[in-house]
């Protein structure tokens, strides 16, 4: 499912929804465990796990560059939001009667030519965490999937600011 993406004031915010069968605990766990995390985002790792506390983005190009991001806002089992560049990155995790729902809010300060590549690289990123989730991931994704995201992202993107 593709992001909704809306204007709102000075920004733009792109939203992801994945709904699961498996309890909050569990999604959570995928989200925030490094061991986790490293599976569906090779380049994020949590070194302070509360509000105002660190990730580290990871460039993983041999380079040893990283760059820390500061937890704007967290609460345990259910939010966790972090600085991404100019941008703000928040996961919300949320039961349900049946498992619980994961959104993911980007709020886009600017709209860039970089800004598809970010949404489909979130679009790519969320697919691996529902395999991860699920139990089934076996191996990530080829630069054609990414491709195929990409072009429908800057198709969104576009429309939007026309």
């Amino acid at each position: 499912m593709l992001a909704s993406i809306t204007k709102s004031n000075n920004e733009y915010i792109a939203v992801y929804e994945r709904s699961f069968n498996q309890p909050v605990e569990v999604v959570w766990g995928v989200l925030t465990k490094n061991d986790q995390l490293t599976k569906w985002m090779s380049h994020l790792e949590i070194t302070d796990l509360r509000k105002d506390g660190q990730i580290i983005f990871n460039y993983n190009d041999g380079s040893n560059n990283f760059e820390k991001m500061k937890i704007t806002d967290f609460e345990d089992q259910s939010v966790i939001e972090f600085e991404w560049g100019k941008n703000i990155v928040r996961f919300e995790v949320h039961p349900t009667e049946t498992g619980s729902i994961l959104l993911l809010k980007e709020f886009i300060k600017e709209i860039t030519n970089h800004t598809p590549k970010d949404l489909a690289g979130w679009h790519m990123c969320l697919n691996v965490f529902k395999d991860v989730v699920n139990g089934t991931a076996n191996q990530l994704p080829n630069n054609d999937e990414w491709e195929k995201w990409y072009k429908e992202y800057i198709h969104i993107v576009g429309a939007i600011e026309k």
